[in-house]
């Protein structure tokens, strides 16, 4: 059997296994994988592995990530995402140059007690067990972060690019501290 690597432009809404099923139902192929999950609200490029090429998917995720993200500054959801329920609001104090120091510190420490995020998590169905209210209880898990860069603020939101390792679940980048 031939194998097939597919770069996939993944839309909001749609998870990296919705991509799998379509692609496997699509192309009759019955091996078919991805290389690293994307939250389903997160959009991007999305390697999808096909028949022999399925071995590669650990190669490629063992590679470096990057990517563009947005924090809301002084909101806090049960996922870590805008889905999630609301469970603390504040006002948002901080300046520019703490919010920058904090990012920059973040990536020296390579955030080895990172929390991993509900929805990328490998235990069951964790992010849709938060999303009906069920508390999940995750271990924290060591990860790499190359780099954080602020590209703009308005407040009380702040866009950045991160580059990082495999696991590393950057809506919980908010939290860190």
């Amino acid at each position: 059997m031939a194998g097939l690597i597919l770069p996939i432009d993944k839309p909001a809404g749609w998870t990296s296994f919705d991509v799998v099923a379509k692609l496997r139902g699509g192309l009759k192929w019955r091996k078919v994988g991805h290389a690293g999950t994307l939250d389903p609200m997160a959009t991007g490029l999305l390697l999808v592995m096909c028949g022999d090429a399925t071995g590669l998917s650990e190669d490629f995720m063992n590679l470096g990530k990057r990517y563009r993200g947005t924090i809301r500054l002084g909101v806090t959801t049960e996922s870590d995402d805008l889905d999630g329920r609301i469970t603390n609001e504040s006002a948002v104090t901080r300046d520019t140059l703490l919010i920058t120091e904090f990012l920059e510190t973040c990536a020296v420490r390579s955030c080895n007690d990172r929390l991993p995020c509900c929805d990328q998590s490998r235990r069951k169905r964790s992010y849709k067990q938060v999303l009906r209210g069920k508390e999940v209880d995750l271990a924290s898990r060591p990860v790499e972060i190359y780099m954080i860069r602020i590209i703009e603020m308005h407040n009380p939101e702040v866009t950045f690019d991160i580059a990082c390792g495999k696991g590393t679940h950057v809506r919980s980048i908010a939290r860190f501290g």
